[in-house]
């Protein structure tokens, strides 16, 4: 059916303007000056008119780092589901999910994809993709790449963390990134230097320093701007563009600016809880609500905030997900004893629209470059653009409407993740979600859900505009 959005401000890359925005079926069909005769006709002749007065327009947020449904140890599972994580998500402006499809030593990368697509298939309220994580890099798995890339997983993740587990070492990194770039495909990274971090990770329980404020004291923030700086070597040298996952510190900031100041392709991401929670009022607590703030790489101190800020003005920061991979209270109490047994993640897959948004209300983000960040600049680092990422005539129909003045406070009694509890209790927000729009199909609206599992769809991705 045709849905017109009219009276709200369309806002883009460029800037915010008045426009009615016309939807034929799963698409966009025209973006119109409000009051002219298409305008008009377009609305006379629609099976329903949303009315966005006073509102921003907003093409559906991208969250190009999400965790649903993973198994982090025997004993811990990541809490929501394909279909709870992803109508939380589009609670909060999110129209589209990149979670990730994990391959272990021993394991094949087909095996790997078969069974993330099996556990999301049918399950999700918003559209979704999958990065391929590679544990196990050798000939054979970097041959698979070639098939990977066929089915629209353009991007690949590998650690300088985690040794025994998703640890790659130089060599393997190196190897990788020359086939990415032979492909085309994006290198992620998840860059701590994990060998000394678990040197100091295994001192500091001898010494019986085993309270949660240690998980962070044991990851510095030089040993996060040392591996992005390897990483960025090792990228040069292959020639592949690089983007460094969930980057938490000035430190870190410093070695993507030292890259890209040298015409490297290497993009970062940051996530809300770099931006807002620290180390010492939220991982520096006893017991259970340090353990809840437990996240890889951890909470810094609060001087890091500004500067990450800054690298989100000036584009050193090209994008803001959420690493959203949260875990209830009883997996958190595994490690109430040794901070290294605690599963790490948070939950923000439904608040980053809105604490992005009171950014912009604060002065620190523009209103261009928080859709930018939230929304174009992943979808086109990703291969999802311009289907995704932007309200275009020919752009799928993934519509936010957004009152830009509510004031509400987050926690875990009004949020919808499957969590038990929340590290952003007692936040205060500005702006929220009125109604979204999954290809033309509402999810919200105005304020009552109405999606449905299966909805979403797997979106098979190209590679990116921005260094081909």
């Amino acid at each position: 059916m045709t849905i017109v959005v009219r009276g709200g401000s369309v806002v883009s890359t460029s800037g915010a303007t008045p426009a009615d925005v016309v939807i034929d079926g799963e698409t966009i069909a025209a973006v119109l000056a409000p009051g002219s005769p298409m305008a008009i006709a377009a609305a006379d002749g629609a099976a329903r008119v949303l009315d966005a007065t006073g509102c921003y327009v907003l093409p559906g947020g991208v969250d190009a780092h999400v965790h649903l449904q993973l198994p982090m140890s025997p004993d811990a599972t990541s809490s929501d589901t394909f279909e709870t994580g992803t109508a939380a998500a589009a609670w909060g402006g999110t129209t589209t999910v990149i979670d990730f499809a994990g391959q272990l030593a021993g394991m094949h990368v087909r095996d790997a994809i078969d069974e993330r697509h099996a556990e999301a298939d049918g399950q999700c309220v918003i559209d979704y993709g999958f990065h391929l994580s590679m544990g196990d890099v050798h000939d054979a798995s970097l041959d698979e790449m070639d098939a990977v890339m066929d089915e629209g997983i353009t991007s690949f993740k590998y650690f300088m963390a985690y040794p025994g587990a998703w640890y790659s070492d130089d060599g393997k990194l190196l190897r990788a990134m020359q086939r990415a770039a032979d492909l085309g495909a994006m290198v992620m990274m998840h860059a701590e230097n994990g060998i000394a971090i678990d040197v100091l990770r295994n001192q500091a329980v001898e010494a019986g320093r085993a309270e949660p404020v240690w998980h962070g004291r044991t990851r510095p923030s030089r040993l996060e701007g040392e591996a992005v700086h390897r990483a960025a070597a090792l990228a040069e040298i292959a020639g592949a563009p690089l983007y460094i996952v969930h980057l938490s510190s000035a430190d870190a900031l410093e070695q993507v600016r030292w890259a890209r100041n040298r015409g490297q392709n290497v993009f970062a991401e940051t996530c809300p809880q770099y931006l807002y929670l620290t180390i010492d009022e939220h991982l520096d607590r006893e017991g259970l609500d340090g353990l809840r703030a437990i996240c890889s790489p951890p909470l810094r101190e609060h001087h890091h905030h500004g500067s990450l800020w800054q690298g989100l003005r000036h584009d050193d920061l090209a994008v803001v997900a959420t690493d959203h991979c949260p875990f209830c209270d009883n997996e958190k109490l595994l490690g109430v004893d040794d901070f290294r047994a605690t599963p790490n993640g948070l939950g923000s897959i439904e608040h980053r629209m809105d604490l992005l948004h009171s950014g912009v209300v604060t002065g620190q983000l523009g209103l261009s470059r928080w859709v930018e960040t939230c929304s174009t600049t992943p979808a086109r680092l990703f291969g999802l653009y311009p289907h995704k990422g932007v309200i275009a005539p020919g752009s799928d129909a993934d519509i936010v409407v957004y009152d830009p003045d509510v004031t509400h406070t987050l926690g875990a009694e009004t949020h919808h993740m499957n969590l038990d509890h929340s590290v952003w209790e007692g936040v205060e927000v500005t702006g929220q979600v009125r109604s979204v729009l999954s290809r033309g199909t509402f999810v919200i609206d105005d304020r009552s859900f109405v999606g449905r599992a299966g909805h979403g769809r797997f979106v098979p991705r190209g590679v990116s505009d921005l260094f081909v």
